[in-house]
């Protein structure tokens, strides 16, 4: 499903260069839910971005990325490469528009990729989710931040993908919601077939998510890292 090699992700010029992400390479099977541990600063969500696309004008990409068979050259995607491929963001509060409706964050990428049935389409998303109709005119600011990160989920859902990126989707969550959220996760991959990269430096939710230590690679390797790599 994803194919990367010698991915090198450069920012800056001269004496600000900054050689954030190198020679890095990673092969993913589809259905495949792929861990990228490491420490802060070590080009975890860099890797996600520059798959994404979303480091045109910041900074210098090369290597090469086949996903679904589609070849991917620099921060350019297709209109069919961003439907199929979407992400949530780490910060549930900094992701979603604080002056748009619940209903306007779901339903401005399914009109952006002109699907039909947009409001059965919202509501249906929704639900997967574990929320019902009524979160749909509320305003970020009027649930919690497990709800937001449900909504982040659901704006994922809504174009029908094949490819989630998952950078720290629970990492701004408290402990009792994180558990929900990953369950959550879990839940959809099964039941939509979903492919997942997912960045974190928490151990204990890679070693949720991905079905064994094959499934993840470290970014940032050290000694200590390593040796706390060890679950089944």
């Amino acid at each position: 499903m994803i194919d990367i090699r010698a991915l090198d992700v450069v920012f800056g010029h001269g004496s600000k260069l900054h050689h954030a992400v190198c020679d890095f390479s990673m092969r993913i099977e589809r259905g495949q839910s792929y861990g990228l541990v490491g420490e802060s600063g070590s080009g975890k969500t860099t890797v996600l971005r520059a798959l994404a696309g979303l480091l045109d004008r910041i900074a210098r990409v090369s290597g090469e990325m086949t996903v679904a068979r589609e070849s991917l050259s620099g921060s350019r995607r297709s209109r069919e490469f961003r439907r199929r491929v979407q992400m949530v963001f780490q910060d549930p509060y900094g992701s979603l528009h604080p002056r748009h409706t619940v209903d306007t964050i779901l339903s401005e990428p399914a009109r952006v990729h002109r699907l039909d049935r947009i409001e059965d389409r919202v509501v249906q998303a929704l639900e997967e989710v574990g929320l019902d109709a009524s979160f749909r005119f509320r305003y970020p600011h009027q649930i919690s931040g497990g709800q937001r990160q449900r909504i982040s989920v659901a704006r994922a859902l809504i174009t029908e993908p094949e490819i989630v990126l998952l950078d720290e989707p629970t990492s701004a969550l408290d402990v009792s919601v994180q558990a929900e959220v990953l369950n959550l996760l879990m839940r959809l991959k099964r039941d939509h077939g979903l492919t997942y990269v997912l960045v974190s430096h928490n151990l204990a939710v890679v070693a949720h998510m991905c079905e064994a230590l094959s499934d993840v690679v470290k970014l940032f390797d050290t000694p200590q890292l390593s040796g706390m790599l060890r679950f089944e």
